[in-house]
């Protein structure tokens, strides 16, 4: 039988937890209190009708007092209740989003790392933070303005029809013509549209976030902010989405909607004028005067209830989009944890007959790779850009799970282990480390936040880290990038490897460390490597071949699959892909620049 989806105020309500009695208890408050608010109006009426009766002996209209005190009592009480009904809203609201951010970060904390490769920090945080802010406004606001308003549209219809129904539905056309109005707007294509907006929204939150972060690109470059196409294309798309659905979709009903709420009285009128003489042949033309006083007044109830809907429903339909939003964050992949983990026996690393396709590629990044790492062994992956080398290093500390084949550690499956025992087995540096905005103390402890402030110190000294510390004003306790305090690339990677140093692993995955490197970094950044390698069993990943001359082995990688293997010295003399490599790496090393005309 087919699961019956769940509506997306039931999702939202789900995520309320023990506050959700909370929310119907508003939602029932803020009924009782726009019912309480139409009270002053039947009191306006009863005031009117009496004078009118004794006209002109006004005197003789005793509870004329009477009925203003009622409608002072019921307007007050009406707005207590409101105010109570709100806070219930509200706390149920800031409840509902606090439990939506901490379960997608909960969530999130479950998803292999390489899930953040391929969804940017921007945009996990608008889909995630500000999509949970747009639920705020829903709970908080719009549904008890959709229950009351509703309450408030159900006592005026009773009302307008106790009195005389020929003017009472009058008023109520212009109601019917704002309400299809508003559906013309929100419904149908027109929600798709909405979804449309809301997702190029998005795009344009991550593409700013990754604009920001490659400011310093444009600096060394000299380029232009049209460099950045990504970001200038996710502008102008949102820029099209916006005025498209605003201009094209909401310009024409919208205008419709305003004039004939906020005009309700033009309906009134007409129909007075046509019922006036048939009340004064009837004689009841006094009675006629006070019902057109009562609707008078009254019109002015349905400018205030259609703006509620009309702005709840629009609260109502970013809510949907909002949830859409978050729902791609709690659907993403978490690693699957084994029902009986093991424990790895040794420091070794196999790939057995591993293959692994990236999500929408046609070729697989791996084709059936299969080599072992001995433990205390260094191996290096080289190879041509795009051959696997970075993908099988991603794969040992499961940044995602294999499609074929296995990755063994300590010759179990990495997916037999427990995730934070293969964390503690593995200490990886990446090229494009980044470090928190926090003290570089800190930045470091992250692999070990049990260690004390000594062994972080030794680890920064052994990862040549002294001249940076010498130069910051509170030396360790610098906070990365407050008061203009910024690190080179080189200068980051040094405090990324401090970090793999003090976690201490008995594996190591290197994966092109030293590419942002200037000559003078390089040289300390291998002065680190040799500390942080030694008596460990390391994968490295480089592009500059002299980093890998003194390997225990070279594994070839090229379009996924294990080309060669052996020793730099065995490889050269194979005079296969790595020898052309060799020397192409060679010439380039010794290229200068000469004078015109020399070869």
């Amino acid at each position: 039988m087919k699961e019956k989806k769940q509506s997306e105020l039931s999702v939202l309500l789900g995520y309320a937890g023990s506050y959700k009695g909370l929310t119907f208890l508003g939602l029932g408050l803020s009924a009782v209190a726009m019912i309480l608010g139409m009270a002053p109006y039947v009191c306006i009426w009863l005031a009117a009708r009496d004078l009118i009766d004794v006209a002109p002996e006004w005197t003789k209209a005793a509870d004329v007092s009477k009925y203003g005190w009622l409608a002072f009592g019921f307007a007050v009480a009406g707005i207590a209740v409101y105010f109570a009904a709100l806070m219930c809203t509200h706390l149920a609201a800031f409840r509902t989003a606090s439990n939506i951010r901490k379960q997608g970060m909960a969530h999130l904390m479950k998803t292999p790392l390489g899930f953040f490769d391929a969804n940017a920090s921007g945009l996990l945080r608008n889909r995630l933070d500000g999509a949970a802010s747009e639920t705020e406004t829903l709970l908080a606001h719009n549904l008890a303005d959709i229950v009351g308003s509703a309450a408030m549209l159900i006592a005026m219809i009773v009302l307008m029809f106790v009195f005389d129904w020929r003017m009472g539905a009058a008023c109520l056309l212009a109601a019917v013509i704002s309400i299809l109005a508003m559906f013309s707007m929100m419904g149908g294509k027109n929600a798709k549209l909405m979804m449309e907006y809301q997702s190029a929204q998005d795009y344009m939150s991550k593409a700013g976030t990754e604009y920001v972060r490659g400011i310093p690109v444009v600096k060394v470059f000299q380029q232009t902010v049209y460099s950045f196409k990504a970001f200038r294309q996710a502008i102008e798309d949102y820029s099209a989405k916006a005025e498209r659905y605003t201009d094209g979709v909401c310009r024409l009903p919208q205008s419709i909607n305003l004039t004939f709420t906020e005009g309700a009285f033009i309906f009134l009128v007409p129909a007075a004028l046509l019922l006036a003489p048939g009340a004064l042949k009837s004689g009841s033309f006094a009675d006629f005067v006070t019902n057109f006083a009562f609707y008078a007044v009254f019109s002015a109830i349905v400018s205030t209830a259609l703006a509620r809907i009309m702005f709840a429903a629009s609260g109502t339909m970013l809510a949907k989009t909002a949830l859409a939003r978050i729902d791609t964050v709690m659907k993403a992949p978490t690693l699957s944890l084994p029902l009986y983990p093991q424990t790895p026996r040794d420091n070794s690393v196999e790939f057995k007959n591993v293959s692994f396709t990236y999500q929408g590629a046609a070729l697989p990044a791996l084709d059936r790779v299969s080599f072992r790492v001995e433990p205390g062994q260094t191996v290096a992956l080289v190879g041509p850009s795009g051959g696997g080398k970075t993908t099988a290093a991603s794969l040992i500390p499961r940044f995602w799970d294999v499609s074929g084949g296995a990755v063994l550690v300590g010759c179990e499956d990495v997916r037999d282990l427990d995730p934070r025992v293969l964390m503690d087995q593995v200490a990886f540096v990446f090229q494009n480390n980044r470090l928190f905005k926090a003290s570089i103390f800190e930045n470091v402890r992250a692999a070990r936040p049990k260690a004390t402030r000594q062994e972080v110190e030794a680890a920064l000294s052994a990862a040549q880290c002294d001249d940076i510390l010498a130069k910051l004003p509170k030396g360790m306790d610098t906070v990365i990038g407050s008061e203009g305090t910024h690190l080179s690339g080189g200068e980051q990677q040094r405090v990324a490897l401090a970090r793999a140093i003090l976690k201490d692993a008995p594996i190591v995955v290197l994966d092109e460390a030293t590419a942002f490197a200037d000559p003078e970094n390089e040289a300390l950044i291998q002065k680190a490597f040799a500390r942080l390698t030694q008596g460990r069993t390391v994968i490295m990943i480089a592009h500059r071949l002299s980093t890998v001359v003194g390997a225990d082995r070279i594994i070839v990688l090229d379009a996924g699959q294990v080309r060669e293997s052996g020793t730099h010295e065995a490889l050269v003399r194979a005079g296969g892909l790595y020898a052309r490599m060799w020397a192409d790496y060679n010439r380039a090393v010794q290229w200068k620049i000469g004078a015109k005309g020399e070869a």
